[in-house]
């Protein structure tokens, strides 16, 4: 009986990894519903603070399983024709509950910017030193190489909480 559920359990093991397979990632999955802007995160150490955040989906173009995939987003500053790394978000693991999409993430970085008080949120946006940030997303499964799906520069609008 032992060796039975042993050798059941063993073609089960051996069965799994063909059910899912690694996928060409630019040609399989895009991000859609793509959006953002500024999360008021209250007064922190005494300052305003703001973070950047973006939200999306993935969907993927195939109705067949896939490995997991996990998703990466850079916040990078806009500085002239350059971008400086500034933080980043990382999901270890995505899942397609939704059928071939995932649910709505929205991520957003520790790192803010802050303006001291009694400067308005929506005044630190108009200032003239406020600089700007782009979200890079890339995905990966397993041991492949990150792949970036989609640029959003996030847009100097409060997000409503």
């Amino acid at each position: 009986m032992f060796a039975r559920a042993l050798l059941g359990l063993l073609l089960l093991m051996l069965a799994a990894p063909a059910c899912t397979h690694q996928v060409d990632i630019k040609q399989t999955f895009k991000v859609t519903d793509l959006s953002g802007g500024w999360y008021d995160a209250g007064i922190v150490d005494g300052k305003n603070k703001l973070v950047p955040t973006v939200s999306f989906r993935v969907e993927k173009n195939t109705p067949e399983e896939v490995r997991p995939l996990a998703v990466n987003v850079l916040f990078k500053q806009i500085k002239g024709d350059t971008d400086a790394e500034w933080d980043d978000v990382l999901l270890q693991r995505i899942d397609f509950n939704e059928g071939n999409r995932t649910a709505v993430l929205t991520l957003r970085p520790a790192a803010g910017a802050t303006g001291e008080p009694p400067q308005s949120r929506a005044e630190m946006l108009k200032n003239s030193y406020f600089v700007d940030i782009r979200a890079v997303i890339f995905a990966k499964q397993s041991s492949s190489n990150w792949v970036e799906l989609a640029r959003y520069d996030i847009p100097r609008q409060i997000l409503p909480h």
